[in-house]
């Protein structure tokens, strides 16, 4: 039996790589999980009875683009948070989890060919591995650009060569980065979304973390195109509860873009699509449209932030984060420290190369560990302090 030869070379996914390099090594002490950004804080407490409520629309199929409650849940939300008026009906769509939206954008906006040629897609490096996977499916050339110390860990699309630019067709942006916790400055925005317009490409924006930081909110891409009079096809946006609000299972995210780019997506998803059940649009609906919740989740991971940084004081190299819930530490060879820090004191921590692509030191992953703050204060607390006292 043949099997299809594009996924034939991916390499293993983080988490299988991550139990192959530490589960036939005992801990040396107990286990504290810090790998995977899943958030552990309470969600809102009336989650589960407006689903009760609802529980009736398990009997029916669920919309597909999303109800109306929820959609304008949502465009209230992005009037608030990006001053941007998005009407519900054509410029705003549910996600069963922005990871499918990640991946289906891809599959319906992005063409066969950009002039004339196999079309590019620009992702940052380190990267959510589903930007990788979405740019294979559509046979698409994914080129991996260093985000690095030396680019402010953002990606510098417009130092490309002019030949690859012109045949970009989407690239990907992740504002607050996963993993490293840079921001997407306003200028760093208007640049990308300018170079956008000169070559005539899409700017997917992940702004999934976009609630979480330190001081000031981030801004985002909706905000600064709306600001520029750019097209609105230009910029799709992702965003989405998990983070947000603490409820990764209850699968909420959201997508916004241009009237021609919901068509597009609305149409092929009307085939592929897997929306969220009724009685769970109805809880995500509330959950966007509150907001105390949020204010409150944010300050537990302010708490976390001083933590980490009266921990890793005068270590040098550690990048405080501006937002989201990661740290990006440095360390001399990832796999190393990881297996050290597991088999020393029982920390479980994610190698920043897994989140990469290249070979050993050309990995722009390959000197550091990718820290969850996703704990309580004190286990927060307690655990750093193990990592720093093996590692540094």
């Amino acid at each position: 039996m043949k099997f299809p030869e594009r996924f034939a070379h991916l390499p293993p996914y983080a988490f299988p790589r991550l139990r192959a390099l530490l589960d036939h090594h005992a801990p040396g002490g107990d286990v504290v999980q810090l790998t995977i950004g899943e958030p552990k804080h309470a969600f809102p407490s009336w989650v589960t009875d407006v689903i009760m409520e609802n529980a009736a629309g398990f009997n029916s199929y669920p919309q597909n683009e999303g109800t109306d409650a929820l959609r304008g849940a949502m465009a209230d939300w992005a009037a608030q948070r990006y001053g941007v008026t998005l009407d519900p009906a054509t410029r705003l769509m549910a996600l069963n989890g922005t990871r499918e939206g990640l991946y289906n954008a891809a599959m319906a906006l992005c063409p066969e060919e950009k002039n004339g040629q196999r079309p590019v897609v620009l992702i940052p490096n380190p990267f959510y591995q589903v930007y990788m996977i979405a740019a294979i499916s559509v046979a698409a050339e994914p080129m991996f650009v260093p985000a690095t110390d030396e680019t402010g860990h953002l990606p510098d699309y417009a130092s490309l060569p002019e030949e690859v630019l012109n045949r970009t067709a989407v690239a990907y942006i992740c504002s607050p980065a996963n993993p490293q916790g840079a921001v997407a400055s306003r200028a760093y925005w208007e640049q990308l979304i300018r170079l956008a317009e000169k070559y005539d490409f899409k700017i997917f924006a992940d702004e999934c973390y976009s609630e979480i930081y330190r001081d000031s909110a981030p801004v985002g891409a909706l905000t600064v195109a709306d600001e520029l009079g750019a097209d609105p096809e230009r910029i799709v946006l992702f965003n989405s509860l998990s983070k947000r609000s603490n409820l990764p299972g209850l699968r909420s995210g959201l997508l916004a873009g241009g009237p021609e780019t919901l068509v597009q997506v609305k149409k092929l998803r009307a085939y592929s699509g897997a929306p969220m059940p009724g009685p769970l649009q109805a809880a995500a609906a509330k959950v966007w449209a509150d907001e105390a919740h949020v204010v409150e989740n944010r300050a537990l991971y302010q708490e976390k932030y001083r933590v980490a940084d009266e921990v890793f004081a005068g270590l040098n190299g550690y990048m405080s984060p501006e937002a989201g819930f990661f740290l990006w530490l440095p360390v001399e060879n990832a796999e190393a420290a990881t297996l050290k820090l597991w088999q020393e004191t029982g920390v479980r921590v994610l190698p920043g190369s897994f989140l990469a692509q290249g070979e050993g030191a050309e990995n722009p992953g390959h000197g550091y560990i990718r820290v969850a703050l996703v704990a309580s204060a004190e286990q927060t607390r307690a655990a750093l302090t193990l990592l720093r006292d093996c590692l540094y």
